[in-house]
């Protein structure tokens, strides 16, 4: 005992770490979000609790000790969603049907702010807003969390098209729920899934971008299996079906030919409505697509194209966006619209 004594006392600088110590460090904010992205910092479980009381009961302590929540846990991920909306973007009522897509918050923000960035890009680097900017959302979801967040960041404009008409109602009663979103946010009924912009789009409507998150499954089945895996690489055991509610319907995760069969038809259709729209725009999750889109976009003779990295946690997407407007007919477009 005498010689351990003499030992860390001839070695003041050796000490045990204290358990406090051991706890990882995280970063104080997810710097692969946009810098304007409100879910860039570290989630605030007693301001988002304080604003949202469910979501109380859904909050764990995770092996480092912070606080957090079972994301393989359809109704805590909900939870969580829901106090976001209401703590950041004001919206009072939310809510999807079971079974429906609940979206990541974070990485919805990040591609409106992205097309915010390239508006503004054309407008000698000042952000365009306000109701004037009228925006084009195809496949709106059950969810509407694109047109939410497009409003309450910029006060645009949204028309959301859905094939799916409980997706339809849904994103309807949202916006019926919630005054601020009233005139607007307007959905539209879709009613063939293999158009994109024909049935919806008026003949005096003008759309300043369209934006998309495209079902990237060519079928039921592979997205089943998909989610089903992602969940057991979340919680690192087996999962049953109970625990994929909200994991998405057929028709939000999978489509005949899958994303890239989706995307292809999206561009080829998007030249007959080029007269209606500044930009045109997707996500993209599999890099493997981005040959056949450019191969697309060259055929169809787009002017421009964007490609846009986003990234959230390690997952990695971007999005295409593309104009038929050459630089001279932008600017009239800019000066008779945003000005």
């Amino acid at each position: 005992m005498v010689f351990l004594f003499l030992s860390f006392s001839l070695c003041p600088n050796i000490r045990f770490k204290t358990m406090q110590e051991k706890k990882k460090e995280h970063p104080k904010e997810k710097s692969k979000l946009h810098p304007r992205n409100k879910n860039r910092e570290r989630y605030d479980f007693k301001k988002l609790i304080d604003s949202y009381p469910v979501l109380d009961q859904f909050v764990i302590l995770n092996k480092y000790k912070d606080e957090s929540i079972d994301f393989t846990d359809p109704f805590a991920v909900k939870a969580l969603n829901t106090a976001l909306l209401k703590y950041h973007y004001g919206i009072e009522h939310w809510d999807i049907p079971k079974n429906y897509l609940v979206p990541p918050v974070p990485g919805r923000a990040d591609y409106i702010h992205h097309i915010a960035d390239l508006l503004g890009k054309c407008n000698q680097g000042n952000i365009p807003k306000g109701p004037k900017i009228q925006c084009f959302d195809v496949g709106v979801g059950a969810n509407c969390i694109y047109p939410i967040i497009g409003n309450k960041e910029y006060g645009w404009s949204f028309v959301g098209s859905e094939t799916d008409t409980i997706s339809l109602n849904s994103a309807r009663n949202i916006v019926t729920l919630n005054p601020s979103l009233t005139d607007k946010i307007d959905v539209r009924f879709q009613k063939d899934s293999k158009d994109f912009f024909f049935g919806i789009v008026r003949k005096a409507e003008h759309f300043d971008f369209s934006i998309c998150n495209p079902p990237f499954h060519s079928s039921a089945k592979e997205a089943h299996t998909s989610s089903l895996r992602k969940q057991q690489k979340l919680s690192k055991q087996k999962v049953d079906n109970s625990r994929l509610n909200f994991a998405g319907k057929t028709s939000e995760l999978s489509y005949e030919g899958g994303e890239s069969t989706f995307v292809w038809r999206m561009i080829n259709q998007s030249k007959k409505f080029s007269p209606h729209f500044f930009w045109f725009s997707t996500l993209i999750s599999k890099q493997s697509n981005l040959k056949n889109v450019y191969t697309t976009l060259k055929k169809v003779g787009a002017k421009e194209v964007e490609t846009i990295a986003m990234g959230q946690g390690n997952k990695t997407s971007r999005i295409v966006a593309w104009t038929f407007l050459s630089k001279e007919e932008q600017k009239k477009w800019v000066e008779a619209r945003w000005l």
